[in-house]
Parts: C-alpha cells; sequence; structure tokens
C-alpha cells in the first residue's frame, strides 16, 4: 500500500507542475522555483515531514522535498549555531544533491555538444 501512495503522491505534485506549466504558461524554472518555495513553505509549517511519514519516497523525490531540506536544515542548524548555522544548515542536507548536479552536468557537457 506504501507504494501505491508514494506512486499517486509523486503523481499528484508532477501533475500540478504540468498543469502550471500547460493552463498558466509557466516556465520550468518557474515551476521549479514555486516547488522549492512551497516545500519550504510547508516544513516552516511542520506540514512536510507528516507528508514524507505517510507517502514516503512519494514526497521525498521531487523538487518539493529540496526547498523541504533547505529550511529543514536551515532552522537545525541555527538553532545549534545561530545566524551563521542558517547558511551551514542549508548547504548540509542538500549538497550531495548539488554536487552530483555539478557533476553530472559536467559529464554531460563533455559527452554531447550544445546547440546553443
Amino acid at each position: 500500500m506504501e507504494y501505491l501512495w508514494a506512486f499517486l503522491v509523486g503523481g499528484a505534485i508532477c501533475v500540478v507542475g504540468q498543469l502550471m506549466m500547460d493552463v498558466f504558461k509557466l516556465t520550468p524554472a518557474h515551476v521549479t522555483t514555486s516547488f522549492v518555495v512551497v516545500g519550504a513553505a510547508l516544513d516552516a509549517f511542520g506540514i512536510y515531514d507528516n507528508l514524507i511519514k505517510f507517502a514516503g519516497a512519494g514526497a521525498t523525490v521531487p523538487i518539493t522535498s529540496f526547498g523541504h531540506n533547505l529550511l529543514h536544515g536551515a532552522m537545525a542548524s541555527a538553532d545549534d549555531h545561530g545566524f551563521i548555522g542558517i547558511a551551514m544548515g542549508i548547504f548540509e542536507l542538500t549538497s550531495a544533491g548539488i554536487s552530483s548536479a555539478i557533476l553530472f552536468g559536467f559529464l554531460v557537457a563533455l559527452i554531447f555538444k550544445p546547440k546553443g
């Protein structure tokens, strides 16, 4: 049953993103930014952790989880280190994702020739 909920929640997030692009004519950059902000806002109100408990990977894989991790790490580290902890915490939880995006982007740029 947990696979079904993960599929439905992750799919619903993707459907919302697709509707934002098709109906409201937003660019992928606008949708991505909106999802990061929504994930951070849901974490600020304590809702995103409950969504992760309910949907598992359906809530941790989409881009909304990145916003959740940014705010979650910043707030946890701010409690320990004060104001400087905000910047430390942001990169603590998201460093693996950011590093892999840079690495794979570099490798793809080496293999394929860009058109523009």
